[in-house]
C-alpha cells in the first residue's frame, strides 16, 4: 500500500479514538459512522431520545474541526430555516441571500421524522447535490458537507415515516441503542467529574477529510465485486417478499462505503468481506416489505441475510 493510504490509515483512527473519548462503549458505531463519512454518504441515526446521538455529532465536528449547525426538527421548522431565503436589503436596492442551517459542514438533524413533509424535502438537493436553489438562485454548501439525522422510532408521539425518497438520500441508518452496564458507569464517572467533549482534539480538518475521501475515491474495485453488488441488488427487486428493492442509489452506496472499509482495514482493493461489513446497513432501511413479509413475521434484516447466503461469494482476495 502506498504511502499516502498508510498516513490516511493513522488519520481515520487517530478520529476514531478522539470520537471514543465522548461516544464510550460505541466503537462500532463510531466506525460505521465514519466509515459513511469517508464515502460521502449522510447518515439516519434510529434511536430513542438520551442514548447520546447529539454527543456523537458534537464529537464527530469537533475532532475534525468541522462548522457545525443543529437543528430541532419539529412542525413549525420551515424550509427556508434549512436552505435559507432572500430578503431586500432598501440601502442597495437588492435583494440579499441569508443562508439557512444547512450553510455548515456538518448538519445534525435531530428527530427529523417529527417535522412536516415540506420541511424534509427542502433536504433532498442539499443531500444529493451539495447546494440550494432560492428564488431561483443557486448556492453551493461548504464542502464536505455532511447530514446527520436522528429519528423516534416510528410510532412514538408527533412521529412520521420518512418517504421513500428522503431514506433513499442516507448512505446507511444504525441505532446506538442503550449502553452496557460497564460501559454506563463509565459514563456516569465521566459526566460526574468532567465535560467528556472537552477532552477532544482536532486531529484533522475539512481539507484533510476531502483528501481521505479522495483516496476512498481510488480504492480498486474488481469487477467480481461489481457484479457481485449488482447481484445482491437485484435479489431485493426479486425475492417473494419485497415490495421496493434496493436503487440503483443504494447499490452506489454499497460500492463507495465499501471501498472505505478497505481503506479502514489496510488495503487498496476490496474483498467481499468489505461489502458484507455494511451490506444491512446500507440497505435495510430502503426496502419496503410486503404483506407476505408481515404474516411470516420477516425482518429486513432477516431477508438480507437470505439473500446474501443465496449469493456465491466472488473469487476475489481475502484477509
Amino acid at each position: 500500500m502506498a504511502n499516502s493510504n498508510v498516513n490516511s490509515i493513522k488519520t481515520v483512527r487517530l478520529i476514531i479514538d478522539e470520537v471514543k473519548k465522548a461516544v464510550i462503549g460505541k466503537d462500532k458505531i463510531i466506525i460505521k459512522i465514519l466509515l459513511a463519512v469517508l464515502a460521502k454518504g449522510h447518515i439516519l441515526l434510529e434511536d430513542i431520545p438520551g442514548v447520546g446521538k447529539t454527543t456523537l455529532a458534537l464529537a464527530f465536528s469537533k475532532s475534525l474541526s468541522l462548522d457545525y449547525n443543529r437543528v430541532q426538527f419539529t412542525p413549525d421548522v420551515l424550509p427556508t430555516d434549512i436552505t435559507g431565503f432572500t430578503v431586500y436589503n432598501k440601502h442597495t436596492g437588492k435583494f440579499e441571500f441569508k443562508a439557512g442551517a444547512s450553510m455548515c459542514n456538518l448538519l445534525l438533524a435531530d428527530e427529523i421524522n417529527r417535522t412536516s413533509s415540506k420541511t424534509q424535502a427542502s433536504l433532498l438537493e442539499i443531500m444529493e447535490e451539495g447546494k440550494v436553489t432560492v428564488d431561483g438562485v443557486t448556492h453551493e454548501l461548504p464542502s464536505p458537507f455532511i447530514v446527520m439525522a436522528t429519528q423516534n422510532p416510528i410510532g412514538s408521539v408527533g412521529t412520521q415515516e420518512l418517504p421513500e425518497s428522503q431514506l433513499d438520500r442516507f448512505m446507511i441508518k444504525v441505532s446506538m441503542g442503550y449502553p452496557d452496564i460497564v460501559s454506563e458507569i463509565e459514563i456516569l464517572k465521566a459526566k460526574s467529574n468532567y465535560r467528556p467533549l472537552d477532552s477532544i482534539t482536532s486531529v484533522a480538518d475539512g481539507e484533510t477529510l476531502t483528501a481521505l475521501q479522495k483516496v476512498v475515491e481510488s480504492i480498486h474495485v474488481d469487477d467480481k465485486i461489481y457484479t457481485y453488488i449488482a447481484r445482491l441488488a437485484q435479489a431485493t427487486r426479486e425475492h417473494p417478499m419485497i415490495k421496493l428493492g434496493i436503487s440503483t442509489r443504494g447499490a452506489i452506496a454499497l460500492m463507495q462505503i465499501s471501498k472505505a472499509t478497505a481503506l479502514l482495514k489496510g488495503r487498496d482493493y476490496v474483498i467481499p468481506d468489505d461489502v458484507m461489513y455494511m451490506y444491512k446497513d446500507v440497505f435495510a432501511h430502503r426496502l419496503i416489505l410486503n404483506s407476505n413479509a408481515r404474516i411470516n413475521n420477516a425482518s429486513a434484516a432477516q431477508i438480507l441475510e437470505e439473500i446474501a447466503d443465496g449469493i456465491v461469494l466472488p473469487d476475489v482476495g481475502r484477509d
